[in-house]
């Protein structure tokens, strides 16, 4: 007698695992159910957030300040806050920090968890335990200031690159990373005469690409949404980031003037929809850098975290 396909199946076979773990019809429909709740949850109040910046006036009166979805969508409420005024000074600020903030935190971070990597370093061990003790404590929010009074940054933007330089725990990642690269390649160039520093810049960087550009996102996000600092240190509003023009037209509520950029005749856009405006403007910048870094995300941060 010839037994059926699925008793010919040995049982720890993969294929007949592989059956035992499949869910019922049902169970799959409440998975795609749950799934399908949880990104509307997500994503509905952001499409409102799109919808109101482009609504018109009257719907935007008519909806009671939000919209679901623009009827006759306009670009008024972006044209308006682009036309020049605290939002355009301030995406400027914002970009300045984020920019150079990015490329001073990624170059000390950098120099710093190389040294760290390093079997010669003097001193190597005290080091390491005074930027590991900083993950655990820190200085408080008054020593802090008074440091940064002391050192003359009020009031620049200086205040809100140098103090956030450096990151233990990115150097602590940066440094695992470093320490899996093949040793080999160093000393290869050791022997020929190379020195520390151009090991460091030609041979070590080249091949960090990865963990680079993982650690420089997120610092790019950490100066991007600089706030509490720019909040104690900026008192100039003509040094105001995005986040603190955010906060006083969203939580504080203050009007935002069209000023010349509407046209005679014209009915200025909605308070609505000017916040709204200059929150998706606030996010979008440093959400479209994502998709460009993602692919290093795995293989540097998997890579780095091999070894500490």
């Amino acid at each position: 007698m010839t037994l059926p396909v699925q008793d010919r199946i040995p049982r720890s076979s993969p294929k007949r695992r592989l059956r035992r773990g499949r869910s019922s019809p049902a169970a799959e429909a409440l998975k795609i159910v749950a799934l399908s709740v949880c990104c509307l949850a997500v994503i509905g109040p952001f499409l409102m957030v799109i919808s109101t910046s482009l609504a018109d006036p009257l719907q935007i009166d008519t909806g009671g300040g939000m919209v679901i979805w623009p009827e006759r969508p306009t670009l008024e409420a972006y044209r308006v806050i682009f036309a020049g005024g605290q939002v355009t000074r301030a995406l400027a600020v914002t970009g300045f920090v984020t920019v150079v903030g990015t490329a001073v935190a990624l170059t000390v971070t950098a120099m710093l968890a190389y040294a760290l990597s390093r079997q010669k370093l003097p001193f190597k061990r005290i080091i390491l335990m005074g930027a590991l003790m900083t993950m655990l404590f820190s200085a408080g929010m008054i020593p802090v200031y008074l440091t940064v009074k002391g050192f003359g940054l009020l009031d620049s933007l200086w205040s809100l690159i140098i103090p956030v330089s450096v990151s233990a725990f990115n150097c602590i990642v940066m440094r695992a990373f470093f320490q899996n690269l093949p040793a080999e390649l160093s000393e290869a160039a050791a022997i020929d005469g190379a020195s520390e520093m151009r090991i460091f810049l030609t041979i070590v960087l080249p091949l960090s690409k990865p963990i680079l550009a993982a650690i420089g996102l997120f610092y790019a996000v950490g100066f991007w949404n600089t706030f509490f600092s720019a909040l104690l240190y900026l008192n100039d509003q003509e040094k105001w980031p995005i986040q603190l023009v955010l906060r006083q037209y969203l939580i504080n509520n203050a009007a935002i003037s069209a000023g010349d950029a509407v046209a005679a005749g014209d009915l200025p856009p909605p308070q609505p929809a000017l916040q709204m405006a200059i929150l998706i403007v606030s996010l979008v910048p440093i959400a479209c850098v994502y998709p460009l870094l993602q692919k290093h995300f795995t293989k540097g941060f998997l890579t780095g975290a091999v070894k500490g």
